[in-house]
């Protein structure tokens, strides 16, 4: 919330920018009668062009104007043009963007109780995470988002997080004492020094410079992103311990959802829900992609045996803990939530 308060000036400059390209803006009367959108919304995405969630949001973007007819057009920014997840999150409350696809991670900030979702090795596999967010829990969560100014339209797949370092780790006592980066996130910090491992939060476009240059001894993330990153030319040792299972959202700002008709909003949400499908199939894809990418580029692979999973899993035992006051039946859910 610190950054959130020190950025405000700037973010408000940003956002008013943003209004004045044409983000939220609303076109009427004979302008709409010559083929003028009625309303064009902006779209902040922070990853690259033909990354899984930009290429989903370029499809989200050209399948509600099809299906409205021409009457909404919603304009992709991607990689970061728009600000930070922070920021962009912050502009979404009081209307200074339309839409955008935030990390649970950047949300839970702010959003203590989504942090539950991402707690370590919380997950069996992909189909466990996907029958909570599909189910009765996710559409709990997807509505609690309006206390908050947002209106959650879909989930999106960010895969499985693993730790690549500069050198080969097998074990727990390996990861001791490491330096491993982590995203600006109190949370992230706390997994990563359960694990005996020294967090250093940093901003991800600095982290190839500090594996470089020895600053860092490691970094933790999808396939995806270490692959379009390049990170596996300065840290090619991939620890496969699947210590994360981080969803993200697709959002629309309450402010522009309170000026939209039931048909509008039945689109979009439609529209939503079909890019999501069409995410995680992208998704599948391109960790393919990327893990053999990296491997051909001299990434070395080390999966977790079952015992040495167990002993991690034991490690951060404290942070359920912490959580269990408040939120223990809910982790209780979760866990029994597989079919």
């Amino acid at each position: 919330m610190g950054d959130m308060k020190k950025n405000s000036f700037v973010i408000g400059l940003l956002a008013l920018a943003v209004l004045m390209q044409a983000g939220c803006d609303y076109v009427g009367g004979d302008a709409k009668a010559e083929g003028v959108p009625e309303y064009v919304f902006t779209y902040a995405e922070n990853q690259a062009e033909g990354y899984p969630t930009t290429e989903a949001a370029h499809y989200f973007s050209d399948l509600v104007y099809e299906r409205s007819g021409g009457r909404i057009k919603i304009d992709v920014h991607s990689a970061g043009s728009l600000g930070d997840e922070v920021a962009i999150i912050e502009q979404l409350q009081y209307g200074g963007l339309d839409f955008a696809r935030a990390s649970i991670m950047t949300m839970g900030e702010f959003i203590p109780k989504i942090n539950v979702l991402q707690l370590p090795y919380l997950y069996n596999d992909s189909d466990h995470m996907w029958d909570v967010l599909e189910g009765d829990i996710g559409q709990e969560f997807m509505e609690s988002m309006e206390e908050h100014s947002l209106i959650a339209l879909s989930w999106y797949d960010a895969g499985t997080r693993d730790f690549y370092t500069t050198q080969k780790i097998t074990n727990l006592e390996e990861l001791k004492g490491k330096r491993i980066r982590v995203a600006k996130s109190e949370f992230m910090e706390k997994m990563v020094a359960a694990l005996g491992a020294t967090p250093v939060a940093m901003d991800y476009s600095e982290v190839y410079s500090a594996l470089e240059l020895g600053q860092i001894d490691g970094a933790e993330n999808n396939w995806p992103s270490y692959e379009f990153t390049e990170h596996y030319k300065v840290a090619k040792y991939m620890l496969l311990d699947e210590h994360n299972r981080i969803p993200e959202l697709q959002l629309i700002s309450q402010i522009t959802w309170n000026k939209l008709s039931e048909e509008d909003r039945k689109i979009i949400k439609d529209c939503a829900e079909a890019s999501s499908v069409y995410e995680q199939q992208l998704w599948k894809e391109q960790v393919e992609a990327s893990k053999k990418k990296a491997v051909e580029q001299g990434t070395v692979v080390t999966t977790l045996t079952s015992q040495e999973r167990q002993r991690f899993r034991e490690a951060v035992i404290p942070i359920y803990e912490e959580l269990s006051p408040e939120y223990g039946e809910l982790i209780k859910r979760i866990i029994a939530a597989e079919k």
